[in-house]
Formats: structure tokens, C-alpha cells, sequence
């Protein structure tokens, strides 16, 4: 028969386990203050360095913080928190890239129709020059992928859910860091598409300035079908060129 062989703790994991299931249970809030090293090293019987290594590893975890002359705290849910490294980009093959386009028409045909219900006047104006942006940059791909987040990212303000906001900030960044100059060049170079681009956004703002939920939902839908069209296109260009 064989068994499963048993790994023995180090003192800190079984301190960072214990902490870990504090904060789990609710006895320790974001924002609770920790005792100090000593007097936690007290409380758990163990030496300081143990309550050191384990306050370190639950720093690494996200679950605590350490301000300096302070103390240690439980940390504040952030939305943030929902986003990976932007350096993991370089990872992404076609598939990812396929996968990353269906997770924006998830989130923001979403956001789209949460936004024409709940937009500022601000969010509005904010909408409105990134459009006017968009339209004066005609040649100009820099300018016209830049206008062209800012509207995105306007329609993610609006919809004033921080969560929707941080994680389609984090997925176009993503979007970008993947595809590099190449997607911009290959979007903003054409006068054709640069029109129509700007057409299909100017559809799902008037969408949302007349608050209409599934017109808003459908168009922006339909948007990053378009675009997903067109960089699938250049995708399997690429994959060709490289075969």
C-alpha cells in the first residue's frame, strides 16, 4: 500500500495559516490593525522571526500591509486586485488573443447597457471627446487608438461600477501590451475603417445618451465583432507569413 507522505510546517506557515483563517472568518477586517511582532510572537509562542516570515508571506499574498512607523494591516478590498501582470502578455499566442476578444464583448456589451442607465452628464462629455478626438485623427494611428480607449474607458466610468472600470482598463491594456504597434497600424492605417470606426462608436454613444439599455448592449456588441473581424484577420496573417 502506499502513503501519502506528510509534509512537516515551519513554524511561520503554521502562524501565516492561522492568520490566513482569521481573516477568512471574519475575526480580523480589512483594516484591522495587527498587534505587534513581539506581541504576537507572545501569543503564538514562537519567536519573532517565525511571526516576521509570516507576516511576509501573507504581504505576498495580498492579504496584509505593512506601513512603515504604523504597523501591520489587514488590506482594503481593491479592484485592482482583479488584474495580472501586464508583462504576462508576451505569453499569449492566437488562441489567448481569440479569448481575450470574446472577454471584451463579454464585459463591455455589458457595460455598454449599464452605462446608459446610470452616466453623469460628465460621462457624457468625457464620451463625446474622445469621439470628437477620434474624428480629427484621420492619419493619425496614435492619436485614433488613443481616442479611441479614452471612449472605451469613458463608456466603463459610466456605468460608476469601480469593478467594471478596473478590469476593462486592465483587459484593453492587455489588449494592447498583446498586440503592439501592429494593431494599431493595422485598425487606424485604412481611411476606410478609420470612418468606420468611428460610425460604430458614434452609435453606441447616441445609444447611450438615450438611455436605451439594449440598443447600446447590441451596438457595442456589434462593434467588437468588427474589430474582431479585422484582427482575426491580421492574426492569420501573421500565423501564414510565419508558416
Amino acid at each position: 500500500m502506499k502513503y501519502t507522505q506528510i509534509k512537516q510546517q515551519k513554524l511561520y506557515e503554521k502562524v501565516a495559516e492561522a492568520l490566513h483563517g482569521m481573516i477568512r472568518s471574519g475575526q480580523l477586517k480589512p483594516g484591522d490593525k495587527l498587534d505587534s511582532v513581539q506581541q504576537l510572537a507572545e501569543n503564538f509562542q514562537v519567536g519573532r522571526s517565525a511571526i516576521r516570515e509570516a507576516l511576509s508571506a501573507l504581504r505576498a499574498m495580498g492579504l496584509v500591509e505593512m506601513k512603515q512607523g504604523e504597523g501591520t494591516y489587514i488590506k482594503q478590498f481593491s479592484p485592482d486586485q482583479i488584474a495580472f501582470p501586464l508583462s504576462t502578455a508576451i505569453l499569449m499566442n492566437k488562441k489567448d488573443v481569440t479569448n481575450l476578444l470574446e472577454v471584451r464583448k463579454i464585459i463591455e456589451s455589458g457595460t455598454a447597457a449599464s452605462a446608459s442607465q446610470n452616466r453623469s452628464e460628465a460621462n457624457l462629455q468625457a464620451m463625446e471627446a474622445a469621439l470628437q478626438e477620434m474624428k480629427l485623427a484621420s492619419g493619425n494611428e496614435e492619436l485614433g487608438e488613443k481616442a479611441d480607449l479614452a471612449f472605451h474607458l469613458a463608456i466603463a466610468e459610466a456605468s460608476q461600477n469601480q469593478l467594471l472600470s478596473s478590469l476593462l482598463h486592465h483587459v484593453s491594456e492587455l489588449m494592447q501590451e498583446t498586440m503592439k504597434e501592429t494593431r494599431r497600424l493595422w485598425l487606424y492605417s485604412k481611411q476606410t475603417t478609420t470612418e468606420k470606426l468611428y460610425e460604430e462608436h458614434k452609435k453606441i454613444y447616441e445609444a447611450i445618451v438615450r438611455g436605451n439599455d439594449e440598443e447600446a448592449r447590441e451596438t457595442m456588441l456589434e462593434h467588437l465583432e468588427n474589430v474582431e473581424v479585422i484582427l482575426s484577420e491580421y492574426i492569420q496573417g501573421i500565423v501564414v507569413n510565419e508558416e
